[in-house]
């Protein structure tokens, strides 16, 4: 059963996904997975998020876009 806040995500299908934050810094509100990060064994291991605003590219664990009072999926 699933945490409240958390969402389940298939990290190999984040690519090219929208996101929203919860609480937007520097105007940044929302983002968009440019990158997936992997590590040797071929498993995501985390995701590059551009903010569409700014275009200023941060790198993120992608096990962090599962909690709901940081990140909405989609554009809001």
């Amino acid at each position: 059963m699933s945490t409240p806040g958390k969402r389940r995500l298939n990290p190999r299908k984040l690519l090219l996904s929208k996101w929203t934050a919860a609480r937007p810094q520097n105007r940044e509100r929302h983002f968009l997975v440019t990158e997936l990060i992997r590590d040797e064994a071929d498993n995501v291991i985390g995701v590059e998020l551009q903010a569409v605003l700014t275009h200023r590219s941060q790198p993120l664990d992608w096990r962090q876009l599962q909690d709901s009072e940081h990140w909405l999926q989609g554009w809001r």
